[in-house]
């Protein structure tokens, strides 16, 4: 993982503290956005000031908004896929290009599991986080040619600042929750997300493309 260059984006938040971590302890260069991302510009100018780009982490949170399908604001809905769909696209397509022109790099979308199980009065999430996932199952197919490997972990029930944070894992409620719904009994470890984002940027992984791989304890398979 030496002489290599990471870009993790909004990685002051999710699953970007851990990776990060991660990442400079193998000695990869990390670069790092945290605005939101909205905008093609804003990918492309910040892809541009990198330079090089061997690893792209799509790191990319948004707390669900809950409720029943009849009650989902259409404010609420666009906020979900401007947060979590658009980015992810122009951020594949900033990057994409010189991945293409170098036939090497690796793309790592953090995703969710919530759309491959669903979850009830969470339509809104699950649309967009399946969106994501739909997407970087073909654009992992597309890009498999070029030596460029796409996947996503898609994750539930793991540490982070986002949607598990750390003065929620000793609720007695979320517990109990846990207990009842994750195989494991227990909220995983946000290094756990970083070692699998680790194994995929590697030169160890090849072949394996399209990929949204369940990191939820069980909770999906």
């Amino acid at each position: 993982m030496k002489e290599r260059t990471a870009l993790i984006s909004c990685a002051e938040s999710y699953m970007g503290p851990a990776i990060k971590a991660k990442f400079e302890a193998q000695g990869v260069s990390v670069f790092t956005g945290n605005s939101p991302m909205t905008s093609q510009k804003e990918c492309e100018e910040l892809v541009n000031s990198v330079g090089q780009i061997d690893i792209l982490v799509a790191n990319l949170a948004e707390p669900p908004m809950t409720g029943p399908v009849q009650n989902i604001e259409n404010d609420d809905w666009n906020k979900l896929f401007n947060s979590l769909v658009h980015p992810l696209m122009y951020l594949v397509r900033a990057v994409i290009p010189q991945m293409i022109e170098r036939k090497s790099g690796k793309v790592i979308a953090i995703t969710s599991a919530a759309p491959l199980k669903g979850i009830a009065n969470n339509a809104a999430y699950c649309a967009a986080r399946g969106a994501q996932n739909g997407f970087i199952k073909a654009v992992g197919l597309e890009l498999a040619r070029n030596n460029v490997q796409v996947n996503a972990i898609a994750q539930n029930y793991i540490n982070n600042n986002t949607y598990y944070p750390d003065d929620i894992l000793d609720n007695e409620k979320f517990l109990d929750h846990v207990k009842r719904n994750v195989p494991t009994n227990a909220v995983g470890k946000a290094e756990e997300t970083a070692e699998l984002a680790a194994y995929l940027a590697s030169e160890n992984c090849k072949h394996m493309v399209g990929q949204l791989i369940p990191l939820a304890g069980g909770w999906t398979t």
